[in-house]
């Protein structure tokens, strides 16, 4: 079977956003880390010099002023273990369940079985994990090429509560989308679809417009996401 030069164009480009987008995470993430790194150094040594001219003040002050010392010292110490918390975070080794794939700090898995948004949600949370939530262009590539070709898989995306206000299942309002054309269309009104109050995405479309709205019920692969 001959792809047509339309088709390989297509291919072409999305390998070629999905390969930008990698880069621009990955050095993002660098910058981040190199940036903690920094914060961190330059909140050790205002530390090492606070001590020294609170040291020094002790020694002159009365007693309600060394409590007054104490105190702000300790909460220097909370804003610095912070920091130091906070790097940590991004420079440490971290790694995804075997059959997981990483993503920036976040792991995702498309699941093998096939089924209801619902049964795909709660076989989410049984794997300490939920349906994806896209919030980044970097992440919508990601996802776009993350199963094979023409596969359909549920995100973590309803408007089950109000027709037509489609929300995020961590509560956050739908801000940028990438609905294929005439979508969401809600079965078209055609009685045979039913209501249509999840979302799915589509692996082999355009990466901008590879959104459509399924029956919940209608059985489909899904993508759990966690953080590493």
């Amino acid at each position: 079977m001959q792809c047509s030069a339309t088709e390989v164009s297509a291919v072409k480009n999305n390998l070629t956003e999905l390969l930008q987008a990698s880069y621009d995470k990955i050095l993002s993430l660098f910058e981040e880390r190199d940036l903690l790194r920094t914060i961190s150094k330059h909140m050790e040594n205002n530390l090492t010099e606070l001590r020294a001219q609170l040291t020094a003040m002790t020694e002159k002050s009365d007693w309600p002023s060394k409590c007054y010392i104490s105190l702000y010292t300790n909460c220097l110490m909370m804003k610095t273990n912070l920091i130091f918390s906070i790097s940590f975070f991004y420079t440490e080794d971290r790694c995804c369940p075997a059959g997981w794939k990483m993503f920036g700090r976040t792991c995702y898995l498309l699941s093998v079985d096939s089924g209801s948004w619902d049964k795909g949600r709660q076989d989410c949370r049984d794997r300490g994990a939920d349906l994806v939530v896209i919030d980044s262009r970097e992440e919508q590539v990601f996802l776009s090429d993350l199963a094979p070709v023409d596969t359909w898989s549920w995100i973590g995306l309803t408007d089950k509560e109000v027709e037509g206000t489609w929300k995020w299942i961590d509560g956050s309002s739908l801000t940028t989308s990438y609905w294929d054309a005439n979508q969401p269309d809600n079965g078209g009104g055609d009685p045979n679809c039913g209501e249509e109050d999840c979302a799915h995405i589509q692996t082999g479309k355009k990466i901008t417009k590879n959104w459509n709205d399924l029956s919940c019920d209608a059985s489909l692969r899904w993508i759990c996401e966690k953080m590493a």
